[in-house]
């Protein structure tokens, strides 16, 4: 009997021990919770800081893409300027040397 009274006052120890150690198991689970919503919510926040940099890195393409057709215009027309200008002062030189010439004769 007292064998049994022993493995009764064992038992009830035991059980005990398994729920303060639930409870530590518990508050654990709890904080580590905690911890997974924090970090979510960081990740979440991160992805938004993503898709606004994206949406601004997207505008800044579309601008540089103006700004470079524009650029594209801008040196054609100074190409093709510069070509009328060659060919105006061929012409003007070709007319100066025709009047050099006459005058010599």
């Amino acid at each position: 009997m007292a064998r049994l009274v022993e493995q009764v006052a064992a038992t009830r120890a035991d059980a005990a021990a398994a729920r303060v150690l639930a409870g530590a198991a518990d508050r654990d689970v709890a904080a580590f919770g905690a911890t997974l919503d924090a970090h979510t919510q960081v990740l979440t926040a991160l992805r938004e800081t993503q898709l606004e940099h994206g949406e601004k890195l997207r505008e800044h393409d579309e601008r540089f893409d103006r700004l470079e057709r524009r650029f594209d215009g801008l040196e054609r027309d100074v190409r093709e300027g510069f070509a009328t200008l060659g060919t105006g002062m061929a012409q003007i030189t070709a007319l100066l040397t025709g009047i050099a010439g006459s005058d010599r004769e």
